[in-house]
């Protein structure tokens, strides 16, 4: 844009950023291996910095026995890995705090204590990911490795945790 009556041209004003499908599901994808990451962390107890070499290098946007997994954001991946794994006692702590009288991180499942992990270190810790963004990605995570109600445990967790954190 410029003004005719001025020599020097108008800047254009400031866009936020494109949110793009091919993004979005690089994001989704980022998110399924930090958990699937998260998870081998806590079932075999793999350094962080091995986790992250074996995921670049054999698994994120590879195909194995036929299965073929999606490119991820690499930097948003590690982030969330080496972030919560970073956070862990502040995370499990706070999720602690929502569990009902009686329930502690014990136990719930490990694939379960990884998702939540993950969702509970972005709402902390990502406060340019939209709280309804981080609740719906990680609900449509547990799909991938629960039934209905197991999802909507972590969607309860993750809202009344959100509603802490990002207050």
């Amino acid at each position: 844009m410029t003004n005719p009556n001025s020599p020097t041209p108008t800047p254009a004003p400031a866009r936020a950023p494109i949110r793009t499908k091919a993004r979005s599901q690089a994001r989704a994808a980022s998110r399924l291996a930090a958990v699937q990451a998260l998870y081998q962390h806590d079932m075999e107890g793999t350094a962080v910095t091995t986790l992250l070499h074996e995921f670049h290098q054999h698994r994120l946007g590879a195909t194995i026995e036929d299965a073929e997994y999606a490119e991820a954001e690499v930097d948003f991946f590690d982030d969330i890995v080496k972030g919560t794994a970073a956070r862990l006692d502040e995370i499990d702590a706070t999720i602690a705090s929502k569990l009902a009288k009686g329930w502690n991180l014990a136990r719930l499942d490990k694939s379960m204590r990884a998702i939540l992990r993950a969702g509970v270190y972005e709402l902390i810790a990502r406060p340019d990911v939209p709280v309804g963004t981080v609740i719906t990605e990680y609900v449509d995570v547990a799909h991938a490795f629960f039934e209905k109600r197991e999802a909507g445990f972590v969607n309860g967790l993750l809202d009344a945790i959100a509603k802490d954190v990002r207050a």
